[in-house]
């Protein structure tokens, strides 16, 4: 059988999804696998070859004994690291299914084939939740591309109507975007930048753009002293208004929501045995109003009392629409 690549590699190939520290293998099992795959080969020149790969950086580990045993050791990625991307591309709503099945096998090549069934992981994702737009990598590289080049791009944008029909806004309008940064948020992926259609930065959802194309027109420079993270929190949080002080009364099983939305820095005390008061800062917007009715009651705006007092107001207005 004709060998297809020198012999040095085919080793290396070998010794990394053959073995591992629990599946090291001997030198006779080596030299075995090398002559079924064509190669010419004695213990000898397998030892010569071993010592020439860990010479060149490989670390390849000998477990002496009575016959010495060898494994790869360090990987570019530890199995932990690759059980840790697998559960993330599973659950990430931005990659397809089809496309996540096709990232897993390409992490599992990674692994030793002992190692690689350990990948098959347990991890419920609701597949309705995931973009049916197969094109999202690509897209996601070009928007990457046009930052670091600072070029615009263009494309059409779509929603879905009342029948769950993807529709292109404006009757297919190409928007034109001068991009910035990506966002993250919520588990979806955004591209925030200038829009000359807009007149103004705004952001879209990565996976409901189409036919993107890279722009020769240079992009139009960030404004002065731009901050990703102040449009973020304008656009996705409670801040899309004046931000104030805000102080809460919580029942104490809220503490982990309060730290989940304000980090671990919000500024908490103790007010009797099943509550605490929590001072953040935010807008008195209709969003953050939204969050504290969402705990239904079990949370209240205790000061200012003029955003008490819009909060009321609006329970009342939506009390009344809905009878």
């Amino acid at each position: 059988m004709e060998a297809k690549q020198p012999r040095l590699l085919y080793l290396m190939d070998y010794l990394n999804t053959q073995t591992d520290e629990q599946h090291p293998a001997t030198v006779t099992e080596i030299s075995d696998h090398l002559k079924q795959a064509g190669y010419a080969c004695g213990w000898k020149s397998v030892k010569r070859d071993i010592e020439q790969l860990m010479n060149g950086g490989v670390d390849v580990v000998c477990n002496k004994g009575r016959e010495c045993k060898y494994f790869v050791g360090s990987r570019h990625f530890e199995l932990v690291e690759l059980k840790m991307l697998v559960d993330a591309v599973q659950a990430s709503r931005f990659i397809s299914h089809k496309k996540s099945q096709q990232l897993i096998e390409k992490l599992a090549g990674l692994a030793s084939i002992h190692q690689a069934g350990q990948l098959n992981r347990h991890l419920y994702v609701d597949k309705q939740t995931k973009t049916s737009n197969e094109q999202v990598f690509y897209t996601a590289d070009l928007l990457h591309e046009a930052i670091r080049e600072g070029r615009k791009v263009s494309f059409k944008y779509y929603e879905y109507n009342s029948r769950k029909q993807k529709v292109y806004k404006h009757n297919r309008r190409l928007y034109c975007l001068s991009p910035y940064t990506m966002l993250w948020n919520n588990d979806c992926y955004y591209v925030l930048g200038y829009s000359d259609s807009h007149g103004k930065v705004a952001t879209f959802r990565v996976d409901r753009i189409a036919a993107p194309e890279l722009c020769d027109e240079p992009a139009v420079p960030a404004p002065e002293g731009f901050d990703p993270s102040v449009y973020s929190k304008s656009v996705f949080q409670m801040y899309d208004g004046a931000e104030q002080a805000v102080t809460l009364k919580c029942e104490n099983t809220l503490m982990k929501s309060v730290i989940d939305r304000f980090g671990e820095d919000v500024e908490t005390s103790v007010l009797d045995e099943g509550h605490f008061s929590a001072r953040v800062h935010v807008s008195a917007s209709p969003t953050f109003f939204g969050w504290v009715f969402s705990f239904v009651g079990k949370m209240e705006i205790i000061a200012p009392q003029i955003v008490a007092d819009e909060y009321i107001a609006l329970a009342h207005l939506v009390a009344e629409k809905a009878r």
